[in-house]
């Protein structure tokens, strides 16, 4: 009971009772932001990483050529995530795509935060992510595609395709994030979508001249190799970072990344082995990114073990997916659909059995969550085909997809870029 003398110190705190005290709210957490600051780098490091990855992959005349599909990448998401992007996948709250809230980050200030971080690393994230998925496509159409088409299409598959799919699954309101989809660091709204879309493209473009009759081999392999490591490296950020977080979730991805890039790089070499009696550096190199591929949308969502588990399978799975090329006849020239296309589906799918950290799967009895996750990877599948596929034919007629067959034979460094990669 209150004392007389004790009511007017009641009555002054009274208000404090109800109304909830400020300190009960996000707070800028400067550990979180170091993290996802050096995350975004080393997110953004893939980028060269990627380009040395498939550089090294394909003929010596197209070699810049090759690399420049990557730096476009970097060039024009980087301005379009700025300008449109963003606010397409994370401002508003459709189930479909966001809005035009934050067109050019139209509202968000210094101190605007997204939990813990300042929305501008948020966003500066977020967008390493969308420069680098149709990057990922430009792997199915090396050598071949014209110059200017690819940098109108990525700029439009950003908007129409990777942007509403972030949405889905990440942004605010997203239908497959309101089903409880699980995507810890991109498997359906990166790989999956990116892989799926490349295929398309491979089959609008046709064959390099001579495929598959004449033997077309990779002109340097320590580059690829280069990229793989700069790839793995990178990919520390991309999954532990999605945690948004310094804590233990961002050190659970990072060390499930670890276990699945080794475990896929071990299963891929065996298979080689087991194959064609000699492991080699090019599957090696394919294993890393298989396993880290397979892992991506799980990363926070599984143990150590089930990591290694899930990497092993992955050099199985992309594997069978880069042999698919070969018995069915499409070009792909660097094997994007084979080891991210192929990669992310079964990633996003395991997720749905192995998950049972802060998430359950079909082994820890939830038999729905499978089901939401097929689910996932049909709707996006389907989605990035049909759009892909529009995009492709409305560019083949006004702009024309391939280039000539002189050019080709001459290599697209010169032809493209009047420019050549080794001057010996």
């Amino acid at each position: 009971m209150i004392s007389f003398s004790a009511r007017p110190c009641a009555i002054f705190l009274l208000p404090l009772l109800v109304v909830p005290f400020p300190a009960l709210a996000e707070e800028l957490n400067s550990g979180d932001t170091a993290w996802m600051l050096v995350s975004s780098a080393l997110v953004l490091l893939m980028l060269p990483g990627l380009a040395l990855f498939y550089g090294g992959m394909v003929r010596s005349k197209n070699v810049l050529s090759t690399l420049m599909h990557t730096f476009a990448a970097m060039a024009i998401i980087g301005v379009q995530w700025i300008v449109i992007g963003y606010s397409l996948a994370f401002g508003g709250s459709g189930l479909f795509v966001g809005g035009l809230d934050n067109v050019f980050l139209f509202g968000i200030m210094p101190e605007t935060l997204s939990g813990t971080i300042p929305t501008y690393v948020f966003v500066m994230f977020q967008g390493m992510f969308a420069i680098i998925t149709p990057a990922l496509i430009s792997g199915a159409v090396a050598e071949r595609m014209k110059f200017s088409t690819y940098c109108v299409f990525i700029l439009l598959w950003a908007t129409l395709v990777y942007d509403p799919l972030a949405h889905w699954v990440w942004g605010d309101g997203g239908w497959l994030l309101e089903m409880g989809a699980l995507d810890f660091a991109g498997g359906t709204v990166v790989h999956l979508s990116s892989g799926i879309s490349a295929l398309v493209a491979a089959f609008f473009l046709g064959r390099r001249r001579g495929f598959p009759q004449e033997h077309i081999f990779p002109h340097n392999l320590p580059m690829t190799l280069l990229g793989a490591g700069l790839l793995w490296f990178g990919w520390f950020g991309f999954n532990a970072g999605s945690a948004l977080t310094a804590g233990g979730s961002a050190a659970l991805a990072f060390t499930t990344t670890q276990a699945a890039a080794a475990a896929g790089a071990l299963s891929w070499m065996l298979f080689e082995w087991l194959k064609g009696g000699k492991p080699s550096a090019l599957g090696a190199a394919s294993g890393i990114v298989a396993g880290l591929v397979v892992i991506t949308p799980a990363a926070g969502f599984v143990t150590p073990g089930w990591a290694l588990v899930m990497g092993l399978m992955a050099g199985g799975v992309c594997y069978g997916g880069v042999m698919m090329k070969h018995r069915l006849g499409y070009d792909d020239s660097l094997d994007a659909f084979g080891v991210h296309g192929v990669g992310g589906a079964f990633g996003a799918v395991a997720t749905g059995v192995f998950a049972s950290v802060g998430a359950t799967g079909l082994l820890s009895g939830n038999f729905l969550q499978l089901g939401i996750q097929l689910l996932g990877v049909v709707a996006a599948g389907l989605y990035a085909a049909v759009m892909t596929s529009l995009l492709l034919v409305i560019l083949k007629a006004t702009m024309g997809l391939r280039v000539p067959d002189e050019d080709e034979r001459r290599g697209l460094d010169q032809t493209a870029h009047s420019e050549t990669g080794y001057n010996l």
